[in-house]
């Protein structure tokens, strides 16, 4: 017998407001027509004043909980993947923690950008291999707002604020590539290239949040190959092929990046959840959030193979092959 973490529960939050491409023309030289040709974004949430991540988190976390019909002293551990916490520190996690009224068990957060839930959930599954947490609480939630250049139109109209979470709970498995849960993982990272996508900003150099920079050009050439490799690099640790593969669920940046994706993969794109048309590039609560919507629309079905994969600033990526 093998123990996995296996998905009990999983849920999301999106602010209330709707940001249509529309609204960047009124002081953008931009339009509808050039953000969705290029990236395949439509519209995207934004956080009201005074709503912060650990509040979209929460919302998140809270959802996902009662999709698991679980309480939240039922949860020994939160791992909350995020670029954009309320404060330096605490970690939003333990904020998350508060707001669920969470007093047992532990909280932190994981930084690695648009690749932090991957990260995330790699970390989640250690804990739960470890026994170190029997039920784990993996979020990732942003407001990207909050550190976007409002005058860049090459990445301001990109980046968009929600949260995702699912609840992970050890069960015992068989150690076959038919057992539920995450069946393998793989992260790497190269911070040669950490200029391609960077916050200029930040405590010990600027004192302030600073806000995010971009060469699209380079990340896009690194994402394709990048994705498709560690995408592999994850069946292969499985022992699974792409045949097997029931859906990908990628990490939300750019249709562009992610069509690029499934054909070197060689899966075609009706089995590909896309959510950035509405969710906008949610850095790392892009792929929580499609995870949600694809298994509370009826897409996702238990048993299914699911691949999530991710890259970010850092450049740091990676991938997870769960069975649903």
């Amino acid at each position: 017998m093998l123990v996995r973490a296996v998905v009990r529960g999983v849920g999301h939050y999106l602010p209330e407001r709707i940001v249509e491409n529309s609204e960047f023309e009124k002081s953008l030289d931009t339009s509808d027509e050039w953000i969705r040709s290029r990236s395949g974004i439509e519209r995207r949430h934004f956080a009201a004043p005074g709503e912060t991540t650990s509040d979209l988190a929460a919302n998140a976390a809270r959802a996902a909980l009662h999709d698991a019909g679980m309480e939240p002293g039922d949860i020994d551990a939160i791992v909350l993947a995020t670029s954009t916490p309320d404060l330096t520190f605490p970690s939003a996690a333990t904020m998350v923690q508060d707001k669920l009224g969470m007093t047992n068990g532990f909280a932190f957060d994981v930084q690695a950008v648009c690749a932090g839930f991957v990260f995330a959930l790699a970390n989640a599954n250690a804990l739960v291999l470890s026994g170190q947490a029997k039920r784990v609480l993996v979020i990732g939630a942003e407001t990207f707002s909050r550190i976007l250049d409002m005058n860049d139109r090459a990445t301001c109209v990109l980046f968009g604020d929600g949260a995702g979470a699912l609840v992970l709970e050890a069960q015992d498995g068989s150690g076959s590539s038919d057992d539920r849960g995450i069946l393998a993982t793989d992260l790497n990272s190269d911070g040669r290239y950490r200029d391609l996508l960077y916050v200029d900003g930040g405590v010990s150099t600027t004192g302030s949040s600073g806000v995010l920079k971009m060469q699209g050009k380079e990340v896009f050439r690194h994402a394709v190959e990048k994705l498709a490799t560690t995408a592999h690099t994850a069946l292969d640790k499985a022992g699974l092929t792409g045949d097997d593969v029931d859906w990908i669920v990628p990490h939300q940046a750019n249709l562009r990046i992610i069509k690029g994706t499934a054909n070197r993969m060689r899966v075609p794109m009706d089995r590909v959840i896309l959510t950035v048309q509405d969710h906008g590039n949610t850095s790392a609560a892009s792929i929580p959030l499609a995870l949600s919507t694809g298994a509370h629309d009826g897409r996702i079905k238990p048993g299914q193979l699911v691949v999530t994969e991710a890259i970010g600033g850092g450049l740091a990526w990676g991938a997870v092959a769960l069975r649903w």
